[in-house]
């Protein structure tokens, strides 16, 4: 069977707010292993986009396609069920536990023992470790390093890891390197390159355009609700992009 050619295609998306449009006619896209960068100053409407994207908000207008598949989702949970998972800022990862509880959180290894089931923490710890190796952040013993103790790009990579290993087909980063330093942010572009290499798709939400450019394959420009600038990166270039974002094109 032909592979789809697009993942995810919203088509002509309004949202308001009191009577205020955060949203206008948006049509917006995700190929198979792209990564498209969102970028907009604040206001712009990129998390209502996405949002609406992940199950928080329904749509005033507009429709979306999954794979091809009509879809209406009325939680993130819906999106989730069809591999749609977003990495927030804040991470959600429990500080005081380990790499490895953290990456298995909820969904854990189990192994028999006579009659009992126990934690499989030897695999856990191998495939935690080999998961993170692959995208380029490197913690020798996971289980046995607290998660408060990484650094903000290491805690992200943790929460792109899992993404990965449990079969996310699209993630989407929410300002990902948002108050991290320049080694840091490396440290999260890694992560993201990782994530294309292993064939899954990534939204990279921003307002700092340095931080996308890097890894984007495909940039989209939002601007008071309305998409402004839809070009591949080998199409354009930052200038022409920060010039959008500012509202300064000539006419």
């Amino acid at each position: 069977m032909r592979k789809k050619k697009l993942l995810v295609e919203m088509r002509k998306i309004s949202k308001s707010f009191d009577g205020f449009w955060a949203l206008r006619s948006v049509d917006f896209k995700v190929g198979y292993g792209e990564v498209v960068a969102l970028v907009g100053d604040n206001g712009a409407g990129k998390s209502t986009l996405i949002k609406i994207l992940t199950g928080v908000y329904l749509p005033d207008e507009g429709e979306i396609y999954i794979e091809g598949k009509k879809v209406k989702f009325s939680s993130p949970a819906e999106a989730r069920s069809m591999g749609i998972e977003t990495v927030h800022q804040r991470l959600g990862l429990v500080a005081p536990m380990s790499v490895t509880e953290n990456f298995f959180l909820g969904k854990e290894i189990t192994k028999r023992v006579g009659p009992l089931r126990i934690l499989d923490k030897k695999k856990m710890n191998e495939i935690a470790k080999n998961v993170l190796n692959d995208i380029g952040i490197r913690i020798a013993s996971p289980e046995k390093r607290v998660v408060s103790t990484l650094s903000g790009g290491e805690q992200q990579a943790v929460s792109i890891g899992r993404c990965i290993y449990f079969g996310v087909k699209l993630a989407v980063l929410d300002e990902p390197t948002a108050s991290l330093s320049l080694a840091e942010t490396q440290k999260v572009l890694e992560s993201i390159r990782g994530m294309k290499k292993r064939g899954l798709s990534v939204i990279f939400i921003s307002h700092n355009l340095s931080h996308v450019w890097p890894v984007a394959d495909r940039l989209v420009v939002l601007e008071h609700g309305i998409k402004v600038g839809d070009f591949g990166k080998n199409d354009t270039s930052s200038e022409e992009i920060s010039k959008l974002i500012m509202g300064k094109v000539e006419e």
